[in-house]
């Protein structure tokens, strides 16, 4: 594959401090991590945070780097690190904040369209929806492996389990997805006999 970034070369590179590597790394990573964040995050916001962090995090590490090892994996498992870590501390601090909160923090829910205006933007929020219903391990496994184009392999390095055990995460989640399209598609049908 021609268009497969060149990870084992940035590896080298970064390991001896070579700016330029850092920065097409960052260049062709940012999107994929910012997106694999926010499928773990509360917010955008703190998608950024933690993507750039994690960046932040593998320039301070660089030194330590083994070319043998999948730097895309390595990257994935700090940005999955310092999501949950931002999560965690995220909760700890709304558990301590008082009860009320500020009214215009909250977002309110976008109107759903009439089903005669309904379009692929409708449907991939809804597909986001879906994918944000999965257990937490399914819906990581899914979205390293089916949209950030990681192996079996490497999804499991980044999880910290087998394998076998991300297909099963995967197989779960696709059966759940499934469910929810079918229901969806039947739900659409039913209204335009009425």
């Amino acid at each position: 594959m021609p268009d497969t970034p060149p990870f084992e070369e940035w590896c080298c590179r970064l390991k001896a401090s070579d700016r330029e590597a850092y920065a097409a790394l960052f260049d062709a990573m940012y999107e994929p991590v910012f997106r694999y964040v926010r499928s773990i995050t509360s917010s955008a916001e703190a998608a950024q945070d933690v993507a750039q962090d994690t960046f932040i995090r593998l320039w301070e590490a660089r030194e330590s780097l083994s070319p043998s090892q999948s730097l895309e994996a390595y990257l994935y498992r700090i940005a999955r690190n310092r999501a949950y870590n931002h999560e965690r501390n995220r909760r700890t601090r709304d558990e301590k904040e008082p009860a009320v909160r500020d009214k215009t923090a909250a977002q309110p829910a976008s109107p759903a369209r009439p089903d005669d205006q309904a379009d692929a933007d409708q449907l991939e929020d809804r597909l986001w929806q879906w994918i944000g219903e999965l257990t937490g391990r399914q819906r990581e496994a899914l979205v390293l492996t089916r949209f950030e184009g990681l192996s079996h392999e490497e999804a499991a390095d980044v999880m910290g389990i087998s394998p076998r055990t991300v297909n099963n995460h995967i197989v779960r989640a696709l059966k759940h997805l499934r469910g929810r399209v079918n229901y969806y598609e039947s739900d659409l049908l039913g209204r335009d006999e009425q």
